[in-house]
């Protein structure tokens, strides 16, 4: 039995998964949840610790036999965290989150810095959001100056696994090119950046060196192995956010699939051979870890809109399909803004969700429902035109994500989009991304010339059953509902601005 090991640290959960290479089978999955401390000043934080005890219980939970058949392991990451360490490598404060956004404040004071929006765009390829990396470290700055002061190491969340298993401090481009502080196109620290943060040191020193996706960064140490029982020596690659391995995980290396993302924030991306570059700042234009780009629309708000109405017309998850096939396509008119935790796109991170339209025909639980269902998938549906308006052609969905797994969903997701949405046999997305990242560069010491395209054909396959093709009969009703959902944002930004 040969295999290797594919690690996820979620927002709300880390996840393991073991994949049997020879046979192409996934042969085990362990999963440990994750609480995130939020309040109403925007804060959403993890704590460290709490990583470290999820990854122990899921390690715990991998039999010895396996364990000793892992050939290599890679790491995925919720991006844009902030893990900030002393000159003792010990965390400093509690990590602030992607969809943190208590560091408005701080984007401004940057932003103002730099000069404006277009500025940075130009400098970096990409605005400074709430979300990122780089007001983070402004708001430490201004907030703990005491920490700040002790700050000797930026990690982002999967950097900070890969220093726990090896021991050592690196980062790679695709993760990194998401803190704010990144140049995408020269794929290098924008300098100008850094100083607008602080002047008065040189930040770089604390950014840990750049390692190439096609290379092990080195192997699990001596301490990780007694602590956390796995054999000592097992190679371990780079690694890279969450959704750089979930385009590896889903296929996405070559240009004409849209990869989806239905889970806590709903993501949507390509991948590109050149930087993508959106003047309006709308679609990152962030870095893939397969060595091109991936412009990626992220917004804040998508199981997480359907989860709270779920739970607010108190439903189980097989009632909430059932109650959405009951209702026609458009919701018969209502409208849900899904902004419970703010927004990225829109940029609006103190906006609140809206409910518009509702009528005495339409106000029922069921129509809730799937009009907050709709309002999620209308939401990234905005990141279509983005895409193709900035020269991508798109072909197909590849879907992944919780809300992936419910079949009226998919049905939505395809005739809103009037794509073919695929469904792929083995679901693990990210985790299976990395775990494939790590065979790669394991095979790559046998064969230089192997391309990662190669691999993904040999281990990728689709479920036919799940995937679905669009409902022809509810393209026009969807263009107008799509019209109507963007009109109603056009109309409620300005109350959160």
């Amino acid at each position: 039995m040969k295999s290797v090991l594919g690690i996820d640290l979620g927002t709300q959960s880390l996840k393991t998964v073991c994949y049997e290479y020879e046979t192409k089978s996934v042969i085990h999955v362990a999963s440990s949840s994750l609480e995130v401390d939020q309040d109403e000043t925007g804060k959403a934080e993890q704590n460290a610790n709490d990583w470290l005890q999820a990854l122990k219980i899921c390690l715990d939970q991998i039999p010895a036999e396996i364990k000793n058949s892992i050939n290599a392991i890679g790491i995925s990451g919720q991006q844009h965290g902030f893990v900030a360490l002393d000159e003792n490598d010990e965390v400093l404060v509690p990590v602030k989150l992607w969809c943190d956004t208590a560091t408005q404040h701080e984007v401004d004071e940057i932003t103002q810095k730099i000069g404006n929006n277009d500025k940075v765009i130009e400098i970096a390829g990409n605005p400074i959001m709430t979300g990122y990396t780089c007001p983070k470290v402004l708001w430490l700055k201004n907030n703990n100056p005491r920490a700040y002061d002790r700050l000797s190491t930026i990690l982002l969340p999967h950097d900070y696994l890969n220093f726990i298993l090896t021991g050592i401090k690196c980062m790679e481009y695709g993760d990194a090119s998401g803190t704010g502080f990144f140049d995408i196109k020269a794929r290098a620290w924008s300098d100008e950046i850094l100083q607008a943060i602080d002047s008065t040191r040189d930040l770089s020193d604390c950014l840990p060196p750049f390692k190439n996706h096609n290379e092990f960064i080195g192997t699990t140490s001596d301490t990780f192995a007694s602590k956390y029982g796995l054999p000592r020596g097992i190679p371990v690659s780079t690694g890279g956010g969450d959704n750089m391995m979930g385009a590896i995980g889903t296929g996405n290396v070559t240009s004409g699939k849209l990869t989806m993302s239905l889970g806590t924030s709903g993501t949507l991306y390509a991948y590109s051979s050149k930087p993508i570059i959106d003047p309006k700042g709308c679609i990152a234009g962030f870095c893939s870890s397969t060595g091109g780009w991936l412009p990626l629309l992220c917004t804040m708000n998508c199981t997480v809109a359907t989860e709270l109405m779920r739970d607010l017309v108190n439903k189980t998850l097989e009632e909430f399909n059932v109650e959405i096939n009951k209702i026609p396509p458009g919701s018969s008119g209502l409208i849900t803004i899904p902004y419970f935790n703010g927004e990225r796109t829109p940029n609006l991170p103190d906006g609140k969700a809206s409910i518009i339209g509702l009528t005495s025909q339409n106000c029922s639980s069921a129509h809730i429902l799937r009009s907050s269902v709709e309002g999620a998938t209308y939401a990234l549906r905005y990141g279509l035109d983005e895409l193709i308006s900035l020269g991508l052609s798109v072909e197909k969905i590849i879907l992944i994500g919780g809300g992936s797994k419910s079949a009226p969903w998919r049905q939505i997701v395809a005739d809103i989009f009037q794509l073919p949405v695929e469904i792929l046999n083995i679901e693990e997305g990210a985790s299976f991304g990395a775990a494939l990242q790590a065979l790669w560069v394991l095979l790559l010491q046998e064969d230089a010339n192997l391309a990662l395209a190669t691999i993904i054909s040999e281990h990728l396959s689709i479920n036919g059953s799940e995937s679905i093709e669009p409902n022809k009969d509810n393209k026009s009703i969807y263009e107008q509902g799509f019209k109507n959902y963007q009109n109603a944002v056009n109309q409620v930004s300005p109350l959160f601005q």
